[in-house]
């Protein structure tokens, strides 16, 4: 009898186990916990000498809406302020100005103009390598926030970390960097 109880109670406890100590990457998102505090001007995160032209305010308001998203969470193929991948994030802001991007760093590579680094600024796409910045292929995208300068700082989806804003210079995007696009 008492191994009876045994082999039925003991799937039981095991799943009981496995559902309380799980991993926090496979517990299921709710609304409470996929946002952290959007951007707000008193945030620490500042968008550094927005220079959109007079005739282009779309600029500065793709990068505000952008930088509202910060804290979203990273979810593969995602393009949604409940989680986006770095193509999806450019998808879903820039479809917020109709303007319409595939959902691919590759294909959001080949959209809009070429453009030298240093004449990037609010707006644009900043495109980079992958992971292994040895193969130069597109393989992640942001947008930039700053204005041409030396420094690009840029806001995108990191599976390390979902939308938040980083910095080429001096960061591993340096060695990744592969070309700014104009799409505005």
């Amino acid at each position: 009898m008492k191994k009876n109880v045994l082999i039925i109670l003991s799937p039981i406890v095991l799943l009981a186990l496995l559902v309380l100590f799980r991993p926090s990457h496979f517990t299921s998102a709710t609304s409470s916990d996929t946002l952290t505090t959007p951007y707000t001007p008193s945030n620490e995160v500042a968008i550094a000498d927005i220079t959109a032209e007079p005739d282009q305010p779309e600029q500065l308001e793709l990068v505000e809406y952008a930088m509202r998203l910060v804290g979203s969470p990273y979810v593969w193929a995602g393009e949604t302020p409940e989680g986006f991948d770095c193509s999806g994030f450019i998808t879903h802001v820039y479809d917020k100005y109709n303007i319409d991007l595939p959902h691919s760093s590759g294909l959001q590579a080949e959209e809009g103009n070429y453009l030298p680094r240093e004449e990037a600024r609010a707006g644009d796409l900043v495109i980079f390598t992958g992971t292994n910045p040895e193969v130069r292929e597109p393989g992640h995208v942001g947008i930039v926030i700053s204005g041409p300068s030396d420094t690009i700082e840029f806001v995108h989806s990191s599976s390390n970390g979902g939308v938040k804003v980083s910095q080429v210079e001096g960061s591993r995007y340096d060695l990744r960097f592969l070309q700014v696009r104009r799409i505005l």
